[in-house]
This record gives structure tokens, sequence and C-alpha cells, in this order.
């Protein structure tokens, strides 16, 4: 282990969603020490240090700390981004003394039925919601009230075992499924509100709120994956309007204090009701995927993951940064090939010359099994263009589509 020169900066996670805050941390002048159970994690040859260790083995994650302390590293936050685990976040950084949100808040992040509940006591507009035991207590649900509900484990993120029921759904298979998928074997349903929903991303300073992440969530392909609600990838800059923008960043900022975060970083899904906004839910973290790591840096010049971590170090957020200095159309979207074995994938050559198009990355090889999409995690790779306005961000987006041929065969 070579001599600590620099302060360490711990980032739980050595994945692809985590690259963009290790290379943040680096540019800001720490070294960043990356803990991930998966040793050929991509970070690791990016990390100043690595360590393979599950990031949820809070003993095992402490002990390597104070290994390092030992050996004379400055540890000076921990942090994290596209991984829901603010619970754990929270505890290191209490045992390190770094600064992060409090365990009652990020506890309130994770069970989706206590943030619910909380929501519902400090009067933030939110969809009807219940927790249901069984599949005969969801179906004299849906006599009561219609089949536009939604069910989804208590415990999960990445669109893992939600649904979108309708009258031809196998109501007990969809409970048992979203219950699978569960930790704790817990699942909600709640009222589907439809309308533009919004992805935020919001920098709680003292009890104040900026929202520099503001997206459009992108629903193209819900029909095509019913009952399973896929998202495919967002827009910014949002067509909201700016009474409507404000409406939805005044709506996020009260949910924040709801979790009595006054300092950290929350992430708010959005639905825009004809009664205003509501919130559907909100994690205690940084996204993963290419919102805050893509799409609005691109889209405003915007790296708010620069000022997630001057705060989980204890220094004074650069607030000045967080104001935007351009304005261009971005957006990211996601591949949904047959599932199968993958034989090839073509034009990728013609695609690489494309000035705009600014990211093209594919998470499997020829060869590899194409699983059937599950969630958000069985997605086959993404791409990211910018344009200069919307219309044209919308061509290039099916340019992208229309270029690009994933061919795989039937197992």
């Amino acid at each position: 282990m070579t001599p600590f020169v620099k302060p360490v900066f711990i980032v739980l996670g050595a994945s692809s969603d985590q690259m963009f805050m290790i290379l943040t941390a680096q540019q800001m002048g720490l070294a960043v020490l990356a803990l991930d159970i998966n040793p050929d994690s991509p970070g690791r040859e990016v990390a100043d240090y690595f360590e393979s260790i599950s990031t949820k083995d809070v003993a095992a994650v402490v002990a390597c700390l104070d290994h390092y302390k030992a050996k004379g590293a400055d540890i000076v936050g921990v942090s994290t981004m596209g991984s829901d685990i603010p619970h754990i976040v929270a505890e290191i950084a209490a045992l390190m003394g770094t600064p992060a949100i409090s365990a009652e808040s990020a506890a309130l992040a994770t069970d989706k039925l206590r943030m619910k509940e909380r929501f519902a006591e400090r009067g933030i507009p939110i969809p009807w919601f219940r927790e249901i035991g069984s599949f005969v207590e969801l179906e004299a649900i849906i006599a009561e009230r219609g089949s536009q509900l939604v069910i989804k484990p208590n415990d999960r993120s990445g669109s893992r075992g939600v649904f979108l029921l309708d009258e031809s759904c196998d109501v007990e298979r969809l409970f048992n499924k979203a219950r699978d998928f569960s930790f704790s074997k817990r699942v909600l349903v709640e009222e589907f509100l439809p309308g533009p929903q919004i992805s935020t991303e919001t920098i709680m300073v003292d009890g104040r709120a900026y929202t520099p992440g503001f997206a459009d969530r992108n629903y193209d392909i819900l029909d095509r994956f019913r009952p399973q609600i896929m998202e495919n990838g967002g827009w910014v800059p949002s067509l909201l309007s700016t009474e409507e923008r404000r409406a939805v960043e005044e709506l996020v900022k009260q949910a924040s204090l709801a979790l009595d975060i006054t300092d950290g970083v929350t992430k708010g899904d959005v639905v825009m009701t004809p009664d205003g906004p509501k919130m559907i839910e909100m994690a205690a973290r940084l996204s993963g995927g290419d919102f805050c790591a893509g799409l609005v840096p691109l889209g405003t010049g915007v790296n708010y993951v620069q000022t997630v971590i001057e705060m989980a170090t204890g220094r004074t957020p650069d607030l000045e940064a967080l104001t935007p200095c351009r304005n261009m159309a971005v957006a990211n979207r996601y591949f949904f090939p047959e599932p199968g074995r993958l034989l090839r994938i073509e034009g990728q050559e013609e695609a690489a010359s494309w000035d705009w198009l600014q990211k093209l990355e594919f998470w499997y090889q020829p060869g590899d099994v194409v699983p059937e999409l599950l969630s958000h995690a069985h997605r086959f790779g993404v791409f990211v263009v910018t344009a200069p306005d919307r219309t044209e961000l919308e061509r290039r987006v099916e340019r992208v589509y229309d270029t690009i041929r994933i061919i795989t065969e039937p197992l």
C-alpha cells in the first residue's frame, strides 16, 4: 500500500454507476478508496485504492477502513451513487465521524411504507396507498377501487417487482412476484396516477433546496413490457412550464424536509396531475444511470456530484456551481433486444462517427445470453445523445435505434 499523500474519500461501489463519482472526487484532489464485492468491477482500475468487500457488510467495511486509518489514511468522507444504501452510508459515516444524513432519515427513505406514512402525516400530496398481505386482499381492493393500480415491493429499487395492473392481469402471480422481490416480503399497492413523470435530484443545504436535476421520464415502451413498469431513459430540459417546475421543486423540498433531510441529496419521483404535482416516492441518494452523470452535466454544465462530495467531506458547498451555464437538449435511452443468445451487434462503426452521440455502451458480448427483461438491471445497453433542441433530439434518438441492430437467436 503506497503512502497516503491525499485525503481519502470512500465510494461504496465500483461499478459503472459509481465511476462518475470516483472520477469527480479525484478531480477535486481526493484519493478514492472504492469498495465492491465484485473483484472485476470497472472502478477497480480507476480508483486509487480498491478492496473487494460487500458494501452491505458494515462490519467488514469498518474493519477495512480502520486498517487504512491505522496505515495513515486520512478518511474524510463516504458516499455512493446509483446504489440504494443510504442507511449503510449513514451508519459508516457515523462510525467514521464524517457528515451524512441521519440513520432515521435513511431508514425512512428505504422503507416505502414508512416513507409514504410520513408524507401523509406531513401533508405531502401522494397517491392513495396501502400495504397488502395477500393477493386476496389485492383482489378486494381492485373490486373496490378498480384495476388502475400499481403493486411494488416495499424495499427495492430499479423497477424490480413493480407492476401496473389491468383487467387482464393474473393478480396472484404478480402479487407473488412482487413479494419475492422484496427483501422483507412486504408488498404495497398504490393508485396509478396518469400524467407526465419527472425525475428530480435536490441538494439540501441548511434546509434550503437546490434542484439542478430535473428531467422528463420516458415511458414509450410501457405497453411493450406491461404489466412490468419499465422506464426508457429521460430528457432535459423538461417540457413543463416555469410555473409547473416551481411547483415540483417546492414539492420535492417539502418532501425532503418531511424525511428530516436538511443537508444532503434527495432523488424524487414526481407525477404532474391536473391537481398539481404529487410525490410517488423519494430516495436519499444520487441516481445511477446517466441522470446526474450525463444528462444534467451535458445539458446545463452543472456537476452536482461534486456538491455531494463537498458536503460528505465537510467542505462548504459551492452553491454558485449549481447555476446552469448552458441549455442543451440531452436524452438517454436503452436497448431492449429479444431474449436469447447474442450473435452480433451491427451499426457501431457508423454511430461512432456522430459527434452528437455522447455515449454508446453495451453490457453483453457475442455469445452471452440476453435474459428476459425483469427490471432495469437487465437492460442491454445505453446511449446518450445531445442536440440544440428537443425536435432534433428526437430525430437523433430514432437514428440511433434505426442504425444499431442487435441480433439474437432463441435458446
